[in-house]
């Protein structure tokens, strides 16, 4: 019998653990999970933007394999935008469909409601990781079945993601949080950005997250510094590792 490496099995388990299933539906990619008090902003009973960001990157990053597998599409563009603070509680269902499907860019979008009530969509677009040995497995399937595992803490706590001023935070680059070609996981910088932005207004939510990824987050750590003014903020997200450089630059919008 095969025994898979240690850790290739736990890479990317902190974004198994959001309990997030998906199932091809004709043209689309459909995903659906349960809201848990761990994916909660602090202090609010308000879904994190960044999960939602998180989700949308898997619907669409897998509807994007569909036309760059085997070769592995990495994220250039996402963006969330809700209409209302997400609820505390039901089962948030994802809808993701093809918007283009270029030669070098693809493009998807993704609508989400929870209990049937639309709260918010996003748009990513993705192109084919640079290194052409990066590329999915031969069993590699869209259908991603709902794992038994579940965060065991709060999510931020869960990546040791951490706030260590007003405006600034840092998140370790573990097995846990990488994605398929190595990198710090798009979902867990954008939980990074979010983290940086609510630091400065304790209590409130995002109405709005968009990232523009420009590097891979390769060494670690990552640290994430946000300056709001007037409810709106600009992130800078940096492989402190790799001679802090610049790996994604984000954009931020608190609910009045």
């Amino acid at each position: 019998m095969t025994t898979v490496p240690s850790s290739l099995e736990d890479r990317g388990r902190i974004l198994r653990e959001l309990g997030f299933a998906t199932q091809r539906v004709g043209d689309q990619l459909h995903g659906s999970a349960e809201i848990t008090p761990e994916l909660h902003v602090p202090g609010t009973t308000a879904l994190r933007i960044s999960v939602l960001a998180t989700w949308a990157d898997t619907v669409s990053g897998l509807l994007a394999s569909l036309v760059m597998g085997p070769r592995v599409p990495v994220t250039l563009e996402l963006d969330v935008h809700l209409y209302r603070p997400a609820p505390a509680a039901g089962e948030v269902k994802a809808v993701g469909r093809t918007v283009k499907a270029g030669r070098s860019v693809f493009v998807a979008e993704c609508e989400f409601t929870v209990d049937d009530e639309p709260i918010g969509f996003s748009a990513a677009s993705f192109m084919v990781a640079p290194d052409p040995d990066i590329r999915f497995p031969r069993q590699f399937s869209v259908d991603l079945p709902r794992t038994a595992d579940r965060l065991p803490a709060p999510l931020a706590e869960r990546a040791a993601c951490t706030r260590i001023a007003p405006g600034s935070v840092l998140l370790p680059r573990t097995v846990e949080g990488l994605n398929a070609s190595g990198t710090v996981n798009g979902g867990l910088i954008a939980l990074a950005a979010e983290e940086s932005v609510l630091s400065l207004t304790p209590g409130s939510t995002l109405c709005f997250l968009g990232l523009r990824y420009l590097l891979g987050a390769r060494v670690g750590p990552v640290s994430a510094d946000a300056r709001l003014h007037s409810g709106v903020a600009r992130v800078e997200v940096r492989d402190t590792g790799n001679d802090n450089r610049l790996t994604t630059l984000a954009t931020a919008r608190v609910f009045d």
